[in-house]
């Protein structure tokens, strides 16, 4: 059973970091993609970050491009989310999800079929 269980969120005032995880279990980790999402209420979900099966090749959203920053770690089954000079408007709930997608990185939610219950980032002005 695949299991991907994100940590890391809180209350934050602008300007301050936070770094998610999300450990995974029940999956050959490095056979998947993986990516951040994140759903603000009465919005839709929208793609944040995403990182390949070997953490080489990254992308983020124009939104978090320069503050935020993904990476893995294959050994510990992790996926990270730095998440640096917070603003108010990144308040949302973050998750992450997994994709067998191949052939590059994907930042379509319906490419990910494996997702996380989510963790709250409330940041505060």
């Amino acid at each position: 059973q695949v299991q991907l269980v994100e940590s890391g969120g809180g209350l934050v005032q602008t300007g301050d970091s936070l770094r998610l995880s999300c450990a995974a279990s029940g999956l050959t980790f490095g056979n998947y993609g993986m990516g951040w999402f994140r759903q603000a209420p009465g919005k839709e979900r929208e793609f944040v970050a995403a990182i390949s099966r070997n953490g080489v090749s990254t992308s983020h959203s124009d939104s978090v491009k320069g503050r935020f920053t993904i990476s893995r770690d294959n050994a510990k089954k992790t996926v990270y989310l730095q998440m640096n000079s917070l603003k108010p408007e990144d308040t949302a709930i973050y998750y992450c999800a997994a994709t067998t997608w191949t052939l590059t990185i994907t930042s379509t939610i319906h490419n990910y079929g494996f997702w996380g219950q989510g963790t709250q980032v409330t940041v505060s002005s």
